[in-house]
């Protein structure tokens, strides 16, 4: 039997897999729902999680004044903070876990401004600390994957503030260039850090997508974050060449996908439903890259029953197939108005499936013959057909609504789905199964 990490491993490069792993991370308000169900807050260790972090930070910040220096003038809330970077937190008792961000460099105007900024500082102390953790964990049989969310992009207009940072690039301001880069050289360090202490995986991420389109064009993405992007993943695979790495950005971004397999990534996060179709990128893509997420936090899991969590979570498992490629979990923190019975839903989907299930055999449903122009000869070429999850062939079938009960609505629609058919290796031997959606009304 495979260790947890080893079959993570299996799972990320596609390699086959024993089973499905699962993840999520909870709110407080939920971490409050499932202590008053277990009896305690630690649901990582109650669900055995295969994935774990090395929380060791590794910037320092000596700077303190940062309402005086930066926020002159702005009477914040009581309990407002400030983290490493400078930016302002500021909360409500009505805010839960959300926050109003304050940017300390709004009004900078030269080049000076930004050369004077106390930028945090890479801490080399805790180095052995890492290392030792993160061998710790790997002696215990669990992966090991090291956040750097909120990469090089996020992290410059968290200071910057979007619109200005936007403006800057597309003037082509030297100030631009230069705060990207000092943000970029951060995480280069940090990345190599990760890398040498045995990091699995390090999981990176700028939110470069929206709802329904992406936040700026290809050309200006190109132009200033692509190369700063591949430069942290190369600071990676310089120390550690076949460390794995993981891409995070909420909403729409297939546009970017291609650039972001050349910069170097090895796993989507986090495929949000409600923006993109996971059986369409995977027919595209599932070759080359590999996917995290997937279950919708906007519609599926605050607005969908436990059966029908249970049911998209092992639709897309089986879509995925025994080769692996799909980390199955919620595509965000899960909110408050989550009902912990879908959590368990999801737990529960993920512990029946059964890949070895999936390598001796193939249910075809009679539906399938009457469908003439999907056979099984080059199926994965026509996921085409499945924009939105649809087969809309000779049948007339509205696509999903994204409404919040959209899903829930659609899904009353449809009588039975079916997948199978993908690509496997097996020593010498190579069976094609190439995935096909098929859902009949």
């Amino acid at each position: 039997m495979k260790t947890p990490r080893q079959n993570v491993l299996d799972l990320f490069h596609r390699r086959g897999i024993e089973r499905s792993e699962l993840f999520f991370s909870l709110c407080p308000a939920m971490v409050d729902k499932f202590e008053r169900k277990f009896g305690h807050r630690d649901y990582v260790e109650e669900f055995d999680f295969a994935i774990r972090s090395a929380e060791i930070p590794l910037l320092k910040q000596d700077f303190s004044d940062w309402k005086g220096r930066f926020f002159a003038g702005i009477d914040f809330l009581p309990g407002t903070t400030f983290d490493i970077w400078g930016v302002a937190h500021e909360s409500t008792p009505e805010s839960m876990h959300m926050s109003r961000m304050y940017q300390p460099m709004r009004d900078f105007s030269t080049l000076a401004e930004y050369e004077a900024y106390p930028y945090p500082e890479f801490d080399p102390s805790r180095l052995g600390e890492l290392r030792g953790t993160i061998e710790d964990l790997h002696r215990r049989g669990y992966f090991v994957s090291q956040l750097m969310q909120c990469t090089v992009w996020e992290n410059a207009w968290y200071m910057r503030g979007m619109e200005a940072m936007m403006v800057d690039m597309l003037s082509g301001d030297e100030t631009a260039a230069y705060h990207l880069d000092r943000v970029t050289d951060l995480a280069c360090r940090m990345a190599e850090a990760y890398a040498a202490a045995g990091a699995d995986l390090i999981f990176l991420g700028d939110d470069i997508g929206m709802q329904q389109t992406i936040m700026m064009s290809r050309e200006l993405y190109c132009e200033w974050l692509k190369p700063r992007l591949a430069k942290v993943v190369a600071a990676a695979r310089a120390v550690r060449p076949d460390i794995l790495i993981s891409y995070h950005s909420c909403g729409f971004v297939e546009p970017f996908i291609d650039d972001l397999i050349e910069a170097g990534i090895d796993i989507l996060n986090p495929v949000q439903p409600e923006c993109m179709d996971f059986a369409k990128l995977h027919a595209e893509y599932g070759d080359r890259l590999s996917f995290w997420g997937t279950l919708g936090t906007q519609t599926l899991f605050p607005h969908g029953t436990p059966e029908e969590v249970y049911d998209e979570t092992l639709r897309n498992l089986r879509l995925a197939g025994p080769k692996g490629g799909l980390l199955p979990t919620p595509t965000h923190l899960v909110e408050p108005e989550v009902p912990l019975e879908n959590i368990l839903a999801y737990v529960q989907a993920c512990r029946d499936f059964k890949p070895s299930g999936y390598l001796c055999k193939l249910n075809i449903p009679a539906h399938f013959e009457r469908c003439p122009s999907v056979s099984c000869t080059g199926a994965g070429r026509r996921y085409s057909r499945l924009a939105s999850g649809i087969l809309n062939h000779r049948r007339k079938i509205a696509p999903p609504s994204r409404s919040p009960g959209g899903i829930v609505k659609i899904r009353k629609k449809i009588r039975f789905a079916i997948d199978m058919w993908g690509f496997f290796c097996y020593n010498i031997i190579q069976v094609k199964y190439t995935t096909l959606h098929f859902l009949y009304n």
